[in-house]
This record gives C-alpha cells, sequence and structure tokens, in this order.
C-alpha cells in the first residue's frame, strides 16, 4: 500500500511558522515584559493620613492627686457614761444637727436637780443676809451694835450674792453636760461605721476612741503637687493679678474631665526636696459620688486662649529622644519632621514646632512606611480616624510617647 506524504514546500512553511511563533513569544510579547516589571515594582503601602487640625485652644498642664473633704469630724464623746442609742446607720447621709449617739443622761439630770437646788438655797441666803443687813443699818445708825457686828453682817451679804453667782454658774455646767449626752452632727455630709456600739462605756476626751467619722460631701477638695516652673510661669501671675486659674477634674474610671472647678488655695512655700508647691483645688459634689481619697486626674489651664496645631498621639513616632511625624507630601512621598510636643488634649497632642495645620500627616499605617516612600494615602479625618490594633511596635511606641508626654506637660 502506498502512504501518501506531504509535500516538502508543506513542512517547509509550517516548520518556519512554529519557529517564527516561539520567537515572538520569547522576545515579542509586550504582556509578559510587563508582567515581569510589574513584579519587579510591589504597589505602593497605603496608609491612613489626615490633616494636621488647627485650633484655638488653652494649654492644660496634666498633675495626679487626691480628693480631700472640706469638713473631717472625728465624734468624740464630751462627756462620760453609757452610750444607749445609735441614730444612724452606717456610711448614710446626715444634716447638720441631726443625733447621732445618745449616752445615758440620767447621771447629768441628777446633776442638773441638785444644781438648781444649790442655785435656790443661795438665793434664799442672799435675802437673809439682805433683810440682816439693813437692819444692822438701822441699829447702827441708833448706835444700837457695834461697828464690827455690822461689818460683818455686810460680808454676809456679799458673800450670799457671790454664792449665788457660783450656784449658778454650777446649774450652767450641769445643763452643758446635759446637752453633751445627745450628741448630735456638728456638719452635714456622710457617716462612717459606729466604731462603738449601744452598751458600751464612753470615756471623754480628746484621747478617748471616736464614735464615727464624719465628712462633708457637697464639695470637695483635691490637692495636688505643681512644679516650680509651672508655678512661677502661670500661678504666680493669677495670683497677683487676681484672675481666675480654669481647673478641671476627671476621675479614674472617666477618659475625659468631667467637672470644672476653682483654685481654692495655693501653699505659702516650695518644698524644697521635690521642688514642688501644694494647690488645692474646689469642686462641687452634687452627686456624692466624689469621696475623700480618690484618685484624681488634674488639668490646670496655663495660658491664654491660642492657635494650636494638634495631631493624634499615635502618629507620633520616637526616634531615640526625638519625636517626629511622617507628612505626606503633593508626590505621595513620605517627609520625616521633627517634632516639639505641648501638652495633651484627650487623643491629640499639641505640636509647638515642626508642623502647620493642613499638613497630611501618617495616622495610621506609621510603622509600615520609611521616610521618602512612595505611598498611597487614605485621607481621613484627624479626630474620626479609625484605630487599628496596636502591634508590639506600636504599643512600645505609644509607652514611650506617653512618658513623653507626662515630662512635656509638667516641664
Amino acid at each position: 500500500m502506498l502512504v501518501s506524504r506531504p509535500p516538502i514546500a508543506l513542512l517547509t512553511i509550517f516548520v518556519a511558522l512554529v519557529a517564527a511563533a516561539g520567537s515572538y513569544s520569547l522576545w515579542g510579547d509586550p504582556a509578559g515584559t510587563a508582567t515581569a516589571q510589574t513584579q519587579a515594582a510591589p504597589a505602593a503601602p497605603s496608609v491612613d493620613v489626615a490633616p494636621a487640625l488647627g485650633k484655638t485652644l488653652i494649654d492644660w498642664q496634666d498633675y495626679s492627686g487626691r480628693l480631700e473633704a472640706i469638713d473631717r469630724v472625728d465624734i468624740r464623746p464630751l462627756v462620760s457614761g453609757t452610750l444607749t442609742a445609735v441614730h444612724f446607720k452606717d456610711g448614710s447621709l446626715v444634716n447638720k444637727g441631726d443625733p447621732l449617739f445618745t449616752i445615758d443622761p440620767r447621771p447629768y439630770a441628777a446633776e442638773v436637780d441638785r444644781a438648781e437646788a444649790q442655785l435656790a438655797a443661795a438665793r434664799a441666803r442672799v435675802a437673809f443676809t439682805a433683810s440682816e443687813l439693813a437692819r444692822g443699818k438701822r441699829l447702827l445708825a441708833e448706835n444700837a451694835i457695834a461697828r464690827r457686828d455690822f461689818e460683818s453682817k455686810r460680808n454676809d451679804a456679799r458673800e450670799a450674792a457671790a454664792n449665788v453667782q457660783a450656784a449658778d454658774a454650777a446649774l450652767d455646767a450641769a445643763k452643758l453636760n446635759l446637752g453633751y449626752t445627745e450628741i448630735v452632727a456638728p456638719v452635714a455630709g456622710r457617716v462612717s461605721r459606729a466604731e462603738i456600739t449601744e452598751g458600751n462605756v464612753v470615756a471623754a476626751g480628746a484621747t478617748s476612741t471616736p464614735l464615727t467619722t464624719l465628712v462633708s460631701v457637697s464639695q470637695m477638695y483635691a490637692a495636688f503637687d505643681v512644679d516650680e516652673r509651672t508655678y512661677l510661669k502661670y500661678m504666680s501671675p493669677a495670683r497677683v493679678s487676681g484672675a481666675p486659674v480654669p481647673v478641671q477634674l476627671g476621675l479614674a474610671n472617666e477618659e475625659n474631665y468631667s467637672r470644672e472647678g476653682v483654685v481654692q488655695s495655693v501653699d505659702n512655700r516650695i518644698n524644697t526636696t521635690s521642688g514642688t508647691i501644694r494647690v488645692r483645688a474646689m469642686f462641687n459634689n452634687a452627686d456624692g459620688s466624689l469621696l475623700p481619697g480618690m484618685y484624681a486626674r488634674i488639668r490646670l489651664g496655663g495660658t491664654e486662649p491660642h492657635a494650636a496645631v494638634l495631631v493624634e498621639e499615635r502618629a507620633i513616632g520616637t526616634d531615640q529622644d526625638k519625636r517626629f511625624v511622617l507628612v505626606v507630601d503633593d508626590e505621595g512621598r513620605t517627609v520625616y519632621r521633627r517634632v516639639s510636643l505641648g501638652a495633651s488634649q484627650g487623643k491629640l497632642r499639641v505640636i509647638t514646632e515642626g508642623l502647620q495645620a493642613g499638613e497630611r500627616v501618617v495616622v495610621n499605617g506609621l510603622q509600615r512606611v520609611r521616610p521618602g516612600e512612595i505611598v498611597a494615602p487614605n485621607l481621613v479625618s484627624m479626630e474620626d480616624s479609625p484605630q487599628s490594633t496596636p502591634t508590639a511596635t506600636t504599643a512600645a511606641t505609644t509607652a514611650t510617647s506617653t512618658t513623653a508626654t507626662t515630662t512635656a506637660s509638667i516641664n
């Protein structure tokens, strides 16, 4: 059987086409070249950027302190006796004049009765000696009595009058001691627990065991220490001019400062050991949530309102002892900016040098980019930018920045 063979000319053309196709795929494919170039140049990293805020604000200095009661009274008995009644519940609020304890009043009531009897006897003696003195005067005028006897009668009248005064004072003292058997609240506030209960004998005196403790709650002091530099810069001029110094209070479970108060007093000397001066501010406590001894975060207003530039705390990086931010320019390239920090304003930090309001600052993704790198900026608001979960690197940076914040605020 004869097998047909393809013409030699057709085989030659087919081989030429295959060779040409291979050569085109290796050297003439523009798509292959583009893919290789894309793999060689990775996409720019995406970061959140926000314009630096420009605001008019007051520089606040941050301090830590403790709350103190304006009035604190240790309730001690002023007379001795048996405690017969406790009139309050532990930890309750009382008004000024409310009864707290009762000491058995019977012995002191008997003392009042005895003093009243002595006063009546003294007054009767006065009446008798006055009558004798009047008779002695008549007899003396008639020379019917010796001068010595007359002087004796006059002296008896004077002693009787003095005895009336002594008996009257003894009666007042007895009534006072009787009143001390009813112990009342000297100020309005909150009482502690009853340290001594009914049936126990209590002793009078300043060294006796307190029956309870009473603290006022309508207003509260916050005591804190101000460094000498801050005092000289802000507090001293305010004391001379009489201008009020704004002060705010925040509790341990609050992020912001919920109460505003006034500086009530500044100590009269600098503590040479710590280089600080004691300041006491007063805050209203209408809701009764403030208790003596609580930890307090204090913000002290240091300046008049002025223009300032603010960025988020997490936008600030640490470079050894320097602080910096990354600014994205018009070409999408990050620029290293060394900055000087001011006081904290909530989650924001004042930038005193190195940044202008409106410049775009990297607020999220700072750890993924380097200065001079092209980035893909995602514009967000400085105050509303999303929070990211901090990595170990950012957590360490945040801790360092927090330390710098405290130092900057105090210094």
